[in-house]
């Protein structure tokens, strides 16, 4: 007689993870098992708990395991494709939500107003981005433009860019934006030179540069608050 046939051996651990998911949401699980959750996705059959911990430990966290490249995350044995790609997919789609939901009620007064509206904008960034925030005069927001990206510490801001972004919005008073891939929010004697470059050259053209603001992971400091753009 036939053996009866019985339900995968991880089925039963698959139904409960994503229910205790469902009642109780993220609070209380560890990197590994949110890992795991998500990895059900990718990999529908089988036990990827030991991939889970494989991921947590070759990148040392789960922001680790997101902010990985496409490349870093196929060297990791038991990766492939579709993993990857959901991977890679996360901190994407997270970054589009809050800067869809991103509140500064049109008008940027205050630090932590740029903080809401530019932190979503390089979430999960690998690569060097520049932005350029511009307003009206009563500091409203008109638009928010990406003027370059590039490696690791290699973008560069120019001023032909600057110009073409803030007078394409018709802007008035406009602020500057780059992360630091090396993790470290401090401005380089490079980004104060092209800084005050900037800040001379828009204010012949009647803009103001109210801010430049250097952001690594999820700190920001401002040049202005940080009293260098007195005088």
């Amino acid at each position: 007689m036939a053996a009866e046939k019985k339900p995968g051996l991880h089925a039963g651990h698959r139904r409960r993870t994503k229910g205790e998911f469902l009642a109780r949401g993220l609070s209380g699980l560890p990197d590994h098992r949110v890992l795991e959750l998500l990895l059900f996705y990718a990999i529908p059959q089988g036990d990827v708990n030991p991939l889970a911990h494989r991921l947590i430990d070759h990148f040392g966290s789960l922001a680790g395991v997101f902010h990985a490249t496409y490349e870093q995350l196929l060297r990791v044995p038991g990766v492939g494709p579709n993993t990857a790609t959901l991977l890679q997919l996360i901190p994407a789609a997270a970054a589009r939500y809050l800067e869809e939901n991103a509140s500064c009620d049109g008008v940027l007064v205050s630090t932590w107003q740029f903080r809401d509206l530019l932190l979503p904008l390089f979430l999960g960034q690998r690569d060097e981005l520049a932005y350029l925030v511009c307003m009206d005069g009563k500091s409203k927001l008109i638009a928010t433009r990406k003027l370059g990206q590039g490696v690791a510490d290699a973008v560069k801001i120019t001023a032909r860019k600057v110009l073409e972004a803030a007078l394409g919005c018709n802007a008035v008073r406009v602020a500057l934006a780059h992360n630091h891939v090396s993790g470290i929010a401090m401005w380089s004697e490079a980004d104060l030179e092209t800084t005050f470059q900037l800040r001379g050259l828009l204010h012949a053209a009647g803009i103001e540069l109210v801010d430049h603001f250097i952001i690594a992971n999820d700190d920001m400091v401002s040049m202005a608050e940080s009293g260098l753009f007195k005088g």
